[in-house]
């Protein structure tokens, strides 16, 4: 049976490497595809990267105080610290005119004017934009700029970070992380696109720098402005090659990069694994029909149990307790499941615990990802961060719409079952249109933000709940309040938003902004439902608006 066994491994051996041999050009094939695509993958996660570094860096008080006072060594010692932290190469920042404070890259040059990047330019209109740019300093890179705003809106500068692809730190990094030669071409005035920086060397291990792309691929990569795939040969090899085009602000090609493998080299890796794959195979064959039969009947029934618990993790069960007690390999591999295990359950566990919490309204809460490492730890991060911005308003900062019909619900059924009553504030900036056309969005903006501070100032329990409802529209939950007390609520806010005394223009008698209040109470009750309440709600905001605004305005059926 023992020869009947090898023979058949043998033939089986040949076969799978005919098989794979049969399939070399495909592998070539699948590597330049790979290549492709990690390369426009990278391309995107350095554009976030520059993106959300000089988001940032740009919310930071600490930076927004040394750029509103034209602190030059205080502009350097903080962004030059928290560079490495977001994985950004260079930083400049500048006044509200254009003009240099401070860069990254030349401490001591400074009062230039950066007028012609388009990043810098959108900023100081009040737009967050992220463009491939070139320089004198950084040839080829990605840019974001971002408005830094003062305490009352007005643009104090703008601050512009960058990730570079025109170094050979670059295109090292990109080598080992494709597996692949790499380099990027700059385009002269000539409409020549000239290889700057590459990884690909000389018999000498010099790299092979400041030679012009191929006419033909030129002609389509830039001309044509198109990615081009295919072989070429570069420096007497064949290479399977991908050719992407980088646009700037003005939607021309500026640089190019190159992904190539030789495909000798493709070939050579298929042969190796090939081998390495028969080799290992035939081994592993022949020693497990050596050992199979003197093992078999000890490793039986834990490999039975050990093989249910995976199941029942496949499954989705994961508070289980694996009973595998041999003091062996399959004893240490059921020990070593069992933590998975328990590492993932506590995991799923306390980031359920995380999304109640965020559910309730207790956006705050966070978890501590100090107890898990790695990917887990990845995950829960992402997950919170997900779950954060998923319940907050991007714009105020308060919780969002999604926020509040969770806590409604939340609190509806509470109110159901200890018999209390639930009151609701819906509230609208008067004229708001008004005010948009009159100073702009921008300001329109600055506006709710203002508002939705005010709104939580008289609210001093913890379990009252405030949430932007839409557009200029805001509610207030008051969780086990009378609607004589909701009313007192709704004046408080109304008053405390016209004392801020915002100046409003064309926005009727009286020339500052206020709002409009509508209030609805309920016990609630099995036959009824939480939509009900709203419905009042906006209904008595309806009456204020009608019956001249700035005030509040009870429901009328509410007792």
């Amino acid at each position: 049976m023992a020869i009947i066994l090898v023979a058949l491994t043998i033939v089986l051996t040949i076969y799978v490497s005919m098989v794979f041999l049969s399939y070399s050009n495909a592998l070539i094939h699948g590597k330049a595809i790979a290549n492709t695509n990690s390369l426009k993958l990278y391309i995107d996660n350095c554009r976030n990267h520059s993106r959300v570094a000089a988001v940032s860096m740009a919310r930071r008080p600490e930076a927004v105080n040394a750029i509103k006072n034209r602190d030059r060594e205080e502009i350097l010692r903080i962004f030059t610290s928290v560079c490495p932290l977001y994985q950004v190469d260079y930083f400049t920042v500048t006044d509200d005119k254009g003009t240099v404070l401070a860069r990254t890259h030349h401490f001591d040059h400074f009062d230039d004017s950066v007028l012609n990047q388009r990043n810098i330019t959108d900023a100081m209109a009040g737009n967050v934009s992220t463009y491939f740019e070139t320089g004198t300093v950084a040839r080829v890179s990605v840019r974001t700029g971002v408005p830094v705003y003062d305490t009352d809106g007005t643009i104090l500068g703008v601050i512009s970070t960058g990730i570079r692809f025109d170094t050979n730190e670059a295109v090292d990094q990109l080598k080992e992380l494709f597996r692949s030669d790499v380099a990027v071409f700059v385009k002269d005035e000539r409409e020549i696109a000239t290889r700057i920086v590459t990884t690909i060397t000389d018999e000498k291990g010099e790299r092979i720098s400041g030679t012009a792309l191929d006419p033909a691929i030129a002609k389509a990569v830039i001309g044509e402005k198109r990615e081009y795939f295919g072989d070429a040969d570069i420096f007497g090899q064949t290479y399977k090659t991908f050719y992407m085009p980088l646009l700037d602000a003005k939607d021309e090609v500026f640089a190019v990069f190159f992904v190539g493998t030789p495909i000798s080299e493709i070939k050579t890796q298929a042969e190796v694994l090939i081998r390495n794959i028969i080799i290992i195979g035939l081994i592993g064959l022949m020693v497990s029909i050596i050992i199979l039969y003197s093992v078999i009947s000890s490793i039986s029934k834990p490999l039975i149990v050990l093989s249910n618990e995976m199941d029942n993790i496949a499954n989705g069960q994961l508070n289980i307790v694996i009973d595998v007690k041999n003091d062996d390999e399959i004893g240490h591999a059921g020990k070593s499941l069992q933590k998975v295990v328990d590492i993932m359950y506590k995991l799923i566990d306390d980031i359920n615990v995380a999304i109640f919490e965020h559910e309730k309204g207790n956006t705050d809460y966070r978890l501590d990802t100090n107890a898990f490492r790695g990917d887990y730890r990845l995950l829960a991060d992402r997950i919170m961060a997900l779950s954060s911005s998923g319940l907050k308003d991007q714009l105020t900062g308060i919780p969002n719409r999604r926020s509040f019909d969770s806590r409604l619900n939340l609190e509806w059924h509470r109110a159901m079952r200890d018999k209390t009553p639930l009151s609701i504030l819906m509230l609208d900036v008067d004229g708001f249109k008004t005010y948009n056309d009159t100073y702009g969005h921008q300001q329109g903006d600055v506006v709710l933000q203002t508002v939705a501070k005010a709104l939580t100032l008289p609210l001093k329990r913890g379990f009252d709940f405030t949430a932007r409802w839409g557009g200029e529209e805001f509610a207030v939950l008051l969780p086990n309040t009378s609607s004589k007390g909701a009313l007192h609520v709704a004046e408080m806010i109304r008053t405390g938003v016209e004392n801020l005394q915002i100046p409003c223009i064309g926005g009727g008698d009286a020339k500052k902004v206020t709002i409009s209040v509508g209030v609805s109470t309920q016990i609630p009750i099995s036959s009824s439902t939480c939509e009900n309440l709203i419905s009042r709600a906006d209904a008595a905001l309806y009456c204020a608006k009608r019956t001249g605004r700035n005030r509040s305005c009870p429901y009328e059926g509410d007792e």
